[in-house]
């Protein structure tokens, strides 16, 4: 692509006329390009690309040429060629990056943006500069600065199918190789812990094939994590006695409670203490009506209460006295920086709420503590914490995330070393207070005008970059925007496969031994076969 400028403002942006033999039909919205000034370089955008005319009237009149070569010079002097830019970052004759407060000298040329000038901007692959993906239209890496993205809350969103879980799987395996920040992943529909199937069929593998001992699995349901034969390092159970009435009520979308039903609840923990839920419920039903005299409720009221809240002796995780601390021994691993996989295995959206809420809770707690105690000893705070959590919206509602530890992490922990990465279909969905504190945004292709619009909400530039989002690929292509980037980029992601995992891993599938999970299918079996 060449061309000139002839026109253009910061606000507006770049009008570049194209020359030579450029082909329209070869530019696409989202391209680099690099306009050459007097003194700066312009790292710019393609936004929008359109025909303009010397006379309106050759526009007008059609498109009916005599010959092949009218036709060429109606194209090339008559009626020509425009791409508009959106200039996103300065650079100087340092080679130093600069946010654009100028624009180019008038006449300046256009061309491709090449491999060094991509960088400049970008820098070259490395640990902390992770290669995620390449411009559509190039095959040069675009990275990420991981170091960055832990600062700030991430958010990854896009239609279903667009590819979302595998750019998770990408950003999460660069963050476990860098090692700037330790991860907890509550992984609802167990894609990112061992090995998956993708949407063609295949297979790809998980964190704990890619880098071993660096990666712990802990599931809820026992059954599903042998069936799929995942090598998991416990199994996570929950104790009654650690479940606050406030971890009932952010469930109460789903448990339809109203506002007798809520009271009644704090007044049974007055009662019962810390074991007030298993104790309800294992209260007769026949001496519910006198139980409501003593804390001074309503009988009817808590027998519907009751009914509501027995759908938690279905979830096959929750125990009166549960064999050892699970929750401490996950806290242990991620202060010893060791990534934490929590598989849902078959359980329902009840359990991954309550199971999610209430370990974020106690990390909540535990790095509020450590951090407090760093500055206190003039010490290193805790190793920043990235917290993975899909179908984000159940947490961050509108509704409830002001209530919710998760929407407190993502206004207010980041001073404390926590981070979320928010994986989600509907920006919508989420709170805009919320939405306004993720650091890094990065979405697949949206159709939904809300939730385009929630993407790009507080986004210099907005109105060009919806014509850029509206271009995306149904599938692999994304748009990249905020603190992790020097500049709004579109890429097409990386692939997951071979190639990633010889690049990414620090561990062979020949070291791993299999040998005690193995053990422990054949002692399942055993016990099946000659039970006590």
């Amino acid at each position: 692509m060449k061309g000139k400028l002839f026109r253009g403002s910061i606000s507006s942006g770049l009008d570049i006329k194209l020359t030579g033999d450029s082909i329209i039909e070869d530019i696409k919205v989202g391209n680099f390009v690099v306009v050459a000034g007097k003194k700066n370089k312009y790292l710019c955008m393609v936004t929008d690309i359109k025909y303009e005319a010397v006379n309106p009237q050759i526009m007008i009149s059609g498109t009916d040429f005599d010959s092949e070569i009218d036709e060429k010079i109606i194209e090339g002097t008559g009626v020509y060629g425009v791409i508009t830019l959106s200039p996103m970052i300065q650079v100087d004759e340092n080679q130093n990056p600069l946010t654009v407060k100028s624009i180019p000298s008038y006449g300046s040329y256009a061309l491709d943006a090449d491999k060094d000038d991509i960088y400049a901007v970008f820098g070259e692959p490395s640990d902390e500069n992770f290669y995620i993906g390449t411009p559509p239209e190039m095959d040069i890496p675009i990275c990420i600065n991981l170091k960055k993205l832990v600062e700030r809350s991430t958010g990854i969103f896009g239609r279903a199918g667009t590819g979302k879980t595998y750019l998770t799987r990408l950003l999460l395996s660069g963050l476990v190789k860098s090692k700037l920040a330790v991860s907890l992943i509550f992984d609802a529909h167990n894609e990112y812990g061992y090995g998956a199937k993708s949407e063609n069929s295949g297979y790809v593998k998980g964190l704990k094939q890619l880098f071993g001992s660096k990666v712990a699995i802990f599931t809820l349901d026992r059954e599903s994590s042998l069936r799929r034969q995942v090598p998991i390092d416990g199994v996570l159970n929950i104790a009654y006695n650690q479940i606050t009435p406030d971890d009932i009520l952010l469930l109460n979308s789903m448990l339809n409670l109203n506002s007798t039903a809520i009271e009644s609840i704090y007044q049974i923990m007055k009662k019962e203490g810390n074991n007030w839920l298993y104790n309800f419920l294992n209260i007769d039903a026949s001496e519910i009506d006198e139980y409501a005299l003593e804390i001074g409720a309503n009988g009817s009221s808590l027998q519907a209460l009751r009914r509501k809240l027995e759908r938690f002796t279905k979830l096959p995780f929750l125990m009166n006295v549960t064999p050892n601390d699970c929750i401490k021994q996950i806290m242990d691993y991620l202060q010893n920086g060791i990534n934490v996989v929590i598989e849902f295995g078959n359980v329902s959206t009840l359990g991954y709420m309550l199971v999610a809420n209430i370990i974020t809770r106690h990390i909540h707690d535990m790095y509020v503590k450590k951090s407090e105690e760093a500055i206190a000893n003039n010490s290193k705070g805790p190793l920043p914490l990235v917290i993975t959590v899909e179908e984000a919206h159940r947490f961050l509602d509108p509704s409830i995330s002001k209530e919710t530890t998760m929407g407190e992490i993502a206004r207010e922990m980041r001073k404390y070393n926590v981070t979320l990465l928010i994986v989600d279909q509907r920006t919508s969905q989420i709170d805009t207070e919320v939405m306004s504190q993720i650091g890094t945004k990065i979405t697949c292709r949206l159709e939904d005008d809300n939730d385009i619009s929630s993407f790009l909400s507080g986004v210099n530039n907005a109105s060009k970059l919806r014509n850029v989002l509206a271009s995306l690929d149904q599938k692999q292509q994304a748009l990249i925007i905020g603190h992790a980037v020097p500049m709004p980029v579109v890429i097409k992601t990386r692939n997951y496969d071979q190639e990633f995992y010889k690049d990414v891993s620090t561990f062979n599938d020949s070291d791993f031994i299999d040998k005690p999970f193995l053990e422990l299918i054949e002692k399942e079996k055993i016990d099946e076969l000659f039970p006590d």
